[in-house]
């Protein structure tokens, strides 16, 4: 799904008390960040990141996602993934989260949790962040010291998206194919999106979202949000409200 054009059949969200606000619209993508807990390693050698990237693609497969963007950092995932319904993304990482624990903890001899809580995810407006959300993702390994430039890593999607490289996980979104008539200008183009630096601004709106949950978007595409599911998606005042907490919604 491209642009503000939103899908009219979001299944109704269960209302709870102090969770973190997520919404869920089949077809408009969505960044997704699960860390490891107390920000510890989640991936120790090459094989752990093979097995968690089978199972990722077997279980958006089963449960209808695509994955435009993704990275597998040591202690944290980052995928910017498009739902086909209500259900699909939660489904996905609750496969994955399962059966990546087991193996982990089966492989290192260890016990308890491996994940910091619940996955966090924020709604993206295609028109103005998509690309964006590409070049944030695939970008973390620079950021973080790990590789001189997107391609030098090996566990995210910027080879097949910039270079063309197979890659099972990956399913380019309509934005990405606009870039270009034909693969090799689509690539160029992408790849020149990557000669300057994301905007401190921008840098700084994509975090606020993905920590707070607020779908990243404009007003028009907040609003658009709102109306869709009958709850606000934007801040509202400072404060605490009256009558106590503010219900969240858990999906």
């Amino acid at each position: 799904m491209t642009g503000n054009h939103y899908a009219s059949n979001a299944k109704e969200p269960e209302v709870l008390v102090g969770r973190l606000l997520r919404y869920v619209v089949p077809g408009q993508p969505q960044h997704v960040i699960q860390r490891g807990n107390n920000r510890s390693a989640i991936f120790a050698a090459n094989a752990d990141y093979v097995f968690f990237s089978n199972w990722l693609a077997a279980a958006c497969e089963l449960h209808g996602c695509s994955i435009h963007a993704y990275v597998l950092m040591t202690n944290h995932v980052h995928l910017l993934i498009t739902p086909h319904n209500a259900c699909s993304i939660a489904s996905v990482m609750q496969t994955i989260g399962r059966r990546y624990v087991r193996y982990f903890n089966i492989t290192y001899r260890r016990t308890g949790s491996l994940w910091e809580g619940r996955y966090r995810a924020t709604l993206v407006d295609s028109d103005k962040y998509l690309l964006a959300c590409y070049r944030y993702i695939e970008l973390n390994p620079v950021r973080s010291g790990n590789v001189a430039a997107p391609a030098e890593y090996r566990w995210s999607s910027f080879r097949a998206n910039a270079h063309g490289e197979a890659d099972p996980l990956v399913t380019p979104h309509d934005r990405y194919c606009a870039l270009g008539a034909d693969p090799t200008s689509r690539r160029a183009a992408y790849c020149a999106l990557f000669l300057d630096s994301l905007a401190d601004s921008t840098l700084g709106e994509i975090r606020e979202s993905t920590h707070r949950g607020w779908p990243l978007g404009d007003h028009e595409f907040r609003t658009g949000i709102t109306k869709l599911v009958n709850r606000r998606a934007y801040p509202g005042p400072r404060g605490r409200p009256k009558g106590g907490l503010t219900p969240f919604i858990r999906r």
